[in-house]
């Protein structure tokens, strides 16, 4: 026993802990020191004993949890977090280092996984409830509910109520964190706990969580096991609310009768990496502590802990080019300082610590506060577990996977641009698109930010604790990513509800490179297609499938099979479309206008792979612009995909709009026309911008309209134009202000288009050149003139018209 240690107490040493405490874990470390005791029982799942010799593995690194899943049903799963600054990891460490035993002693997870499934409302204790020491319990992906958790005492928040305390966080680092134990009695804050929690049982029993009187009552016969074995030279770590029950006589007889009938589930353990993003509250998987971060730089800072913090934050806002000097860090350390002894505190909290950061670092703003919480006070670190550690057989893979592509999980989120002509990209690109089709949404494919090519994909990856409950859960598929992946493909398929389900796996398979799973989704999907008769699902299916097409280009696969199927989806759309669009009412028909709009940009993107369709749909638009029993919404934009195609002139579709806007028809069609001629995101206000005739037909028709109709078609005309740019609207409004004809620095010479010369002006377009070959990625730009070095305009259009 070490000098100064105090007295051991009588009977098994009962550490009791806060989980996830600092203060708690280095006050366990020096209890064990000074007793040495010769075996060490944790609080914990007992099925993970086989697995306490790879937390000293070199290669185990926390923040690491303990996954336990039903072996029937992967999904039923359950996480025991552990830190480097929680208590339990410590004890579990120091038993390694000195070669003694370490036992979990807490109820089995078949047990506690059964619990769940056999629908029990009660649910495990979350962050909230188990300050002071319980919590550290199973934090189960399918086992939620706040039932028990509305009535379930918060220990630290009663202590710290009693003492005057309004912030349970505040009083913890006041008693425990800032307190040291050296020179002092090691076993005192143990001894002290316990009576609090005790008395606190006294007038609370199990606090509100039934299931705490059974899981004890497993603790008391693994503690009295441990003692006929070893005396009563036994370390208990488990959380202080249940000491005084561990510490309470009772029979073994009663503690047996309270397990029996318990439900099982058969179960399997292993180590998984875990985040301190995870390990705070406010992840949704909380831990019982706000700050990991801050808690494990207290921890870890051998000295000068404040002044070691405040050196953190200064280089992290260096990095984000805010001017910080070492001054700063001088000026707010004695700030910090200075509150501390203001507030009464022994050192520094993290809320001084704030305080002072905000008013010397950052100017009194909060916003880098905000980053600094979530970078330091919560931090990004994602744990590792040696590859010795238990798996099934697709997280095997799916490792082997990473390492070869060199794509490794991380905590902290990141984009990855990916261009699908180098082959590792593309391995990287098809292993995302598998994973998502197996549910492990690892990666999310984003709008990439440089070409939007088919060949380049951007997608924001984060690794999440629990995407390894999906990966065991996905395992059910097959042992590879690839396998699996086509096996949940093939039976998606057959199961899915609609023929736009289909014709999107279809393009997810394509995206997946599954072709094995390609051929039973294709039966699938011309089997649907044949027996729908809904133009609607048809529509919906043709842009999936025709994008899919695309995909061959750059991934140099067969899409035969779907050019056969898209063209005749495409031929029994042109036929269905124009019956469809008789007697619809305003929603269908918006609806309706959305479907032609999707079809219009299929057709665009399948270009020359289905010889035949563009112009056999410009049949169909003609046929739908010129029928009055279709609603003005689909007639209009009829008008505008033939008038941007140039299979209508300007004349032809300023004659429709007059037709369509004449004083017999109706104000409310009328309105409906131009919204959809020009509204929908459709570019018209640019055009109604450079065609003044279309505008002041428009604006002729709007004068016109009788007082008391005005009112029923101000909101869709207010819908339409005001999904215009703001300087789109402004150049309208000037325009209209102006009257006809009168429109300033823009020439109409030759009797052309409005708002048009009729030739192009080559010394005007000239000096934008180098900007569009900047744009375009042309290579060989130099300054200068047209005729030093590059091409003029006129050479420029030629090349990529």
């Amino acid at each position: 026993m070490g000098a100064g240690s105090g007295a051991r107490p009588a009977g098994p040493l009962l550490l009791g802990v806060r989980h996830h405490g600092p203060g708690s874990a280095r006050a366990v470390r020096a209890a064990l020191d000074a007793a040495r005791p010769r075996t060490v029982l944790i609080e914990g799942p007992p099925e993970a004993d086989a697995l306490v010799p790879l937390a000293g593995d070199e290669a185990m690194r926390p923040p690491v949890a303990l996954l336990a899943h039903a072996v029937d049903e992967p999904g039923r799963s359950a996480f025991w977090p552990l830190a480097e600054f929680s208590p339990e990891w410590v004890a579990l460490r120091w038993a390694l280092e000195h070669r003694v035993p370490a036992r979990f002693i807490d109820l089995p997870a078949t047990h506690t996984l059964a619990w769940s499934r056999d629908g029990e409302t009660e649910s495990e204790p979350t962050a909230q409830q188990e300050d002071g020491g319980d919590g550290k319990d199973a934090e189960g992906t399918e086992d939620a509910g706040a039932t028990a958790a509305d009535v379930r005492v918060d220990p630290l928040a009663v202590l710290a109520e009693t003492a005057g305390y309004d912030d349970p966080e505040r009083w913890w680092e006041d008693v425990v964190e800032h307190r040291g134990t050296a020179g002092g009695d090691v076993y005192a804050p143990f001894q002290g706990l316990e009576e609090a929690m005790a008395a606190l049982r006294e007038v609370y029993g199990s606090g509100g969580h039934d299931r705490d009187l059974v899981r004890e009552a497993y603790m008391r016969l693994q503690l009295r096991a441990a003692q006929r074995e070893f005396g009563d030279d036994v370390a208990v770590v488990c959380g202080a609310w249940h000491v005084p029950a561990l510490r309470r006589k009772s029979t073994v007889t009663a503690d047996k009768a309270l397990l029996k009938g318990l439900p099982k589930v058969k179960a399997e353990m292993t180590w998984v990496p875990w985040t301190h993003r995870r390990l705070a509250r406010a992840s949704g998987y909380g831990a019982g502590i706000d700050s990991p971060g801050w808690y494990g730089h207290l921890f870890g800072a051998p000295d000068r802990p404040v002044e070691r913090w405040m050196t953190k934050v200064a280089g992290l806002l260096r990095e984000e080019d805010r001017i910080v000097s070492s001054a700063h860090v001088i000026e707010a350390v004695r700030l910090a300082e200075t509150l501390a002894a203001m507030r009464g505190r022994p050192l520094p909290g993290l809320s001084e610590t704030t305080d002072a950061i905000r008013a010397v670092m950052c100017e009194g703003s909060d916003v880098p506060l905000e980053l600094i919480r979530d970078r330091l006070v919560v931090g990004d670190v994602l744990g590792e577990v040696p590859e010795s550690a238990p798996a099934v057989p697709l997280q095997r893979d799916l490792d082997r996977i990473q390492r070869r592509l060199r794509i490794r999980p991380e905590a902290l989120e990141r984009e990855l641009e990916l261009d699908l002509r180098k082959e590792n990209d593309a391995e990287r690109s098809r292993l995302l698109h598998r994973l998502g089709l197996l549910g492990v949404a690892w990666g999310e494919p984003v709008v990439s930010r440089g070409s939007t090519g088919t060949f380049r994909e951007t997608w924001r990856l984060r690794w999440e604790p629990e995407l390894a409950v999906r990966v065991a859960e996905a395992g059910v598929w097959g042992t590879t990513v690839l396998a699996a992946a086509t096996a949940k493909a093939e039976a998606d398929a057959v199961a899915a509800q609609g023929l736009a389900d289909v014709t999107a796996l279809a393009e997810r398979c394509l995206l997946a490179e599954l072709p094995d799973a390609l051929p039973v989704v294709m039966g699938v999907l011309a089997d649907r297609a044949a027996l729908d008769a809904d133009v609607g699902h048809l529509a919906q299916a043709l842009p999936a499938l025709v994008r899919s097409l695309r995909y061959g280009d750059v991934r140099g696969t067969d899409t035969g099979a779907l050019a056969e199927v898209a063209a005749g989806l495409a031929e029994r759309v042109f036929v269905g479309l124009p019956p469809a669009c008789v007697g619809l009412d305003a929603d269908a028909a918006d609806e309706m206008r959305r479907h032609v709009d999707a079809v219009h940009g299929a057709l665009g993107l399948l270009g020359d792979a289905v010889t035949g369709m563009r112009p056999r749909w410009h049949g169909v638009l003609r046929v739908l612009s010129g029928r009055d029993t279709v609603p003005g919404v689909i007639r209009g934009r009829a008008v505008r995909l033939l008038l941007d195609d140039g299979e209508l002139r300007q004349e032809d579709a300023a004659r429709l709009m007059g037709l369509a806007l004449s004083p017999g028809t109706p104000p409310a069609d009328a309105a409906a026309w131009i919204e959809g001629f020009v509204g929908g995101g459709s570019g018209g206000g640019m055009l109604l911008v450079h065609d003044e005739r279309l505008l002041g037909l428009v604006d002729t028709w709007l004068t016109g309209v009788p007082a008391e109709a005005f009112t029923d078609v101000l909101p869709l005309l207010r819908r339409t134009f005001s999904a215009y740019e703001p300087g789109v609207r402004r150049t309208l409004g000037e325009l209209v202000r102006r009257g006809p004809g009168e429109r300033q620095g823009v020439g109409t010479a030759g009797g052309g288009i409005p708002g048009f010369a009729d030739e192009l002006d080559i010394e005007r377009a000239d000096a934008v050149v180098p900007v569009v070959r900047l744009l375009l990625g042309l290579d060989g730009t130099e300054d200068g003139a047209a005729g030093r070095g590059r091409p003029a305009a006129g050479d420029l259009v030629g090349a990529t018209g």
